[in-house]
């Protein structure tokens, strides 16, 4: 009975945080106002610091509150096994470049058409699956990856003007870097999700450990990110110039997801996940329409959910 509600309440939260978080980081880049824009790589490095501070008081809760408990843990698992700790370079050194891409994704795109175009992190997920961990798949699963590449190529496609040509035209230029943004985010989390899978499945690890550890190269490599392409700026006005409530939100809602994800894969299935990851799409949509101004569903966009909302009901395991 417990394990069932916190099977449907880690689904419901999945929902809510994959759907706000698009929202508010659209929002907080591009319709927020005049005043200054956050700086993209400080929300990563103050997100990764959130998730790795949360990971410890959750040990530390399971410890029941133990400091010395607390401690021991941490030196035995991280401090006394560097090499376990260092294969988490290689995810979390990608993860910190994904999140950079979604936000100039976000910055470029509408939401839904963002959302609709990351769900081709499936396809590279179930092909690096393939060769990375030997799994396959059934006639059915190759087609339901065919038509998920369908409804992403539909997304894609010009629509009519509106009477707005110039406006499309010089639009043409962000989209596409938006789009490109989208798809080597895709590639990348693919990767990184089944290469993190893989050691999961070697090691016994608590997977609020890996977190830690995944949060602590990622806080590294988000600093140094920070510093190469954002130090000036920081060093003039400081990491959190443009930071305002919105800000913070969309900081606290990608430091959520890890953790989110961690619940799902423990107390519910893919099947449900997928689900819930439609649910997400359709509520996106929606509240683009009826809140965000720049954004106008087409045919296109309507026939593209239906595929993705249709391809979440193939059970991949």
């Amino acid at each position: 009975m417990v394990s069932s509600r916190l099977k449907y309440l880690s689904l419901w939260v999945l929902v809510f945080q994959t759907t706000f978080l698009v929202l508010t980081m659209r929002y907080s880049r591009t319709l927020q106002g005049d005043g200054p824009r956050y700086l993209a790589s400080s929300a990563v490095v103050v997100a990764e610091l959130m998730k790795i501070i949360t990971c410890v008081l959750l040990i530390f809760k399971e410890h029941s509150y133990n400091v010395r408990a607390l401690n021991s843990i941490l030196r035995q698992e991280i401090t006394h096994k560097p090499k376990e700790t260092l294969k988490l370079a290689i995810p979390s050194g990608i993860y910190t470049l994904q999140n950079n891409l979604l936000y100039v994704a976000l910055s470029n795109l509408d939401a839904a058409t963002y959302q609709v175009t990351y769900q081709l992190k499936i396809l590279t997920t179930a092909l690096f699956s393939v060769s990375m961990l030997g799994r396959r798949l059934g006639v059915y699963q190759w087609l339901s990856l065919l038509i998920l590449m369908a409804g992403v190529a539909l997304v894609q496609w010009p629509s009519e003007s509106l009477g707005a040509p110039e406006k499309e035209q010089m639009s043409e230029g962000s989209q596409f870097v938006g789009v490109v943004a989208v798809l080597v985010a895709c590639c990348s989390s693919g990767f990184a999700g089944v290469y993190f899978e893989k050691i999961l499945k070697e090691t016994k690890q608590s997977v609020w450990i890996r977190n830690i550890q995944l949060g602590m190269f990622g806080l590294v490599f988000g600093l140094m990110g920070m510093f190469a392409y954002d130090g000036e700026r920081v060093r003039e006005s400081g990491m959190f110039k443009g930071y305002n409530t919105i800000t913070w939100t969309v900081v606290a809602l990608q430091a959520l997801g890890g953790l989110v994800i961690a619940a799902v894969i423990k107390y519910a299935d893919n099947i449900l996940k997928g689900f819930a990851t439609s649910l997400s799409i359709i509520l996106s949509t929606l509240i683009s329409y009826f809140w965000l101004e720049d954004f106008e569903p087409t045919r296109y966009t309507h026939s593209s959910q239906v595929i993705s909302i249709s391809y979440s009901n193939v059970p991949w395991l």
